[in-house]
This record gives structure tokens, C-alpha cells and sequence, in this order.
């Protein structure tokens, strides 16, 4: 039983990382399933929990993830050998799409749908 929001966000996770894929991002390689999974994530967690969608400057360019409950979350963090320097600018969802394409954000969250339909975590629609 989860007993609080972040056993939640870390219950969460945990469906993320079975769910990226090729199909989510064309950088994700076994090594490193985080790779290019930012803004495609930071949209369909923002279905999910709601908050806000964040953004900071990373050598790589813009890197996207979210507030939940006041708090920053990155799920795409560990893609990095460097924790990036978090400036935790407001973004929205048209600047993380031009990280994605509608493609990756459906088959992510149709996956993670169908992932949380089967362990009863709940879904969005």
C-alpha cells in the first residue's frame, strides 16, 4: 500500500523505467533508459500528478521535469553523469513537446496506462 506522495513519485518511477523505450525517445539505449526521455516524461507526469513543468540549461540544451506538491522531481535525472544545476525556470507543455513529438508522448502514456491498469496504480486518461 503507498502510504505517501513520495512512495508515490517513487512507485512511479519504477513504472517509468519499464515502460521507456526506443518508442519513447530515439536516445534511449539499455545503458542509459533515461537518455532524451525529459520532455516526453515531464508531459505525461504533468498528466498524471498536475504541478508545473520545469526547465534548466544543461550543456546538452534544455532539460525538462516537474514540480509535484512544491517540490522539483527530475524521473530523467539518472541520464546524466552530472546532476545537472537546477534553475527550476517555469516552462509549460508546448516547450517540452519541442523536446518529443506527439508519437513518443502517446505511446509513453498509453504504456504507462496500460502498466498501472495491471498493478491497480490508477491512470490517466
Amino acid at each position: 500500500m503507498i502510504e505517501s506522495t513520495e512512495q508515490y513519485i517513487q512507485e512511479f518511477f519504477n513504472i517509468l523505467y519499464k515502460c521507456w523505450s526506443i518508442h519513447s525517445s530515439s536516445k534511449w539505449t539499455l545503458e542509459n533508459p533515461a537518455k532524451g526521455q525529459c520532455g516526453v516524461t515531464s508531459l505525461v507526469v504533468n498528466d498524471f500528478f498536475g504541478g508545473d513543468i520545469l526547465k534548466t540549461k544543461t550543456p546538452e540544451g534544455w532539460h525538462y521535469y516537474n514540480r509535484i506538491c512544491n517540490n522539483s522531481v527530475d524521473f530523467t535525472q539518472s541520464q546524466f553523469s552530472l546532476k545537472p544545476i537546477y534553475l527550476d525556470m517555469l516552462s509549460n507543455r508546448e516547450d517540452a513537446f519541442s523536446d518529443t513529438n506527439m508519437e513518443q508522448y502517446s505511446y509513453l502514456k498509453n504504456r504507462i496506462n496500460e502498466y498501472a491498469k495491471e498493478i491497480n496504480f490508477g491512470y490517466i486518461t
